[in-house]
């Protein structure tokens, strides 16, 4: 097979691709170098879009930065490139978290190429799902998938699932009480229409979603007590569909397969039709965390809450121009 062309406008295209990927408040908190010589990729993180409040040791930036690694490894097999990985190649630069080598032709059949239609069709949705329940195979598809990147899925039994409504509501008390709390989110929201309209980073006020008036589903209002034009109020659903996403260990390693996990997780249920949206509010808090966790599994840390089910999809939510996180050696 005949290697495809690599030149500078097909890297770029992969690497819009690759920034398709959710990250905590659409930060986006990474940058690619890519090496012509050596046809590598390098992804770094951008710690100027940290957030020290609610993600103080990067794992939340992490695992944004592995979703995006994951959809680079998505759009490179489709373009006809064998990607091989190394996570953390440099011990001594930490902030190089990933390498990607196009190393030559893939096959027609390659598994990772099949996910590609999903990477502009994925948008979170905070908006209310259907109460039918999931098919037991597509469950199954999405475990197999969290596997395929050393991570577990495991959907919780209600009672434990109670137990994460209550955590994220002990979160929200939280944030409530101290008013450095939302600082994250303040910085990283755009409420007013002209910022929204013309934001490349953050999540717009359109985004949103209905304000919650009843039903128990976990999402996060980030308009908190600001007021926000034309908002509506909506009944979620009673008995969502959630699902943890962990790993044996809790190190930057596990959170870049986790990220990589969780977002061939949400390639595939958007190929099954399935709306998504993350929380890790319950997350933000040590203590908490450690409670989220589902004792009946073998899960070591969990890395986030994914809502799963039927519902409207997500409207897109900005990104920033490729030549703001691409440099091309």
């Amino acid at each position: 097979m005949q290697d495809p062309t690599l030149d500078a406008e097909t890297v770029t295209a992969l690497v819009e691709d690759a920034a398709a990927a959710p990250s905590m408040h659409n930060a986006q908190p990474w940058k690619f170098r890519f090496l012509s010589g050596d046809r590598t990729f390098h992804l770094r993180a951008d710690l100027d879009r940290a957030m020290p409040r609610s993600d103080p040791t990067n794992r939340a930036l992490h695992l944004g930065c592995g979703a995006a690694l994951f959809n680079l490894r998505v759009a490179t097999a489709h373009a006809g490139w064998e990607p091989t990985t190394h996570l953390l190649p440099e011990p001594a630069d930490p902030e190089l978290l990933a390498s990607v080598r196009l190393a030559g032709p893939t096959g027609p059949d390659d598994s990772l190429a099949a996910l590609y239609p999903a990477i502009h069709r994925r948008h979170t949705s905070r908006f209310p799902f259907d109460e039918r329940e999931l098919p037991a195979g597509i469950q199954a598809e999405l475990g197999d998938a969290a596997r395929r990147e050393g991570a577990q899925l495991a959907f919780p039994s209600m009672w434990h699932v109670e137990t994460l409504l209550d955590l994220t509501h002990d979160a929200e008390g939280r944030e409530t009480l101290d008013p450095t709390a939302f600082e994250d989110v303040a910085r990283w929201t755009r409420i007013d229409a002209a910022t929204a309209d013309t934001a490349t980073d953050g999540i717009p006020a359109y985004a949103f979603g209905p304000r919650q008036r009843d039903g128990k589903a976990p999402v996060r209002d980030f308009a908190g007590r600001r007021p926000v034009a034309d908002r509506g109020t909506a009944a979620f659903e009673h008995t969502p569909h959630l699902a943890l996403l962990g790993t044996a260990y809790d190190q930057p390693a596990d959170w870049l397969s986790a990220g990589q996990a969780l977002e061939r997780i949400l390639l595939l249920a958007t190929l099954h039709g399935l709306a998504t949206s993350l929380t890790s509010h319950a997350l933000e808090s040590r203590d908490l965390r450690w409670l989220a966790r589902d004792p009946v599994t073998a899960m070591g840390y969990v890395q986030i809450v994914l809502r799963l089910g039927y519902g409207p999809e997500g409207p897109a939510t900005p990104r920033r121009p490729v030549r703001d996180v691409l440099d091309i050696d």
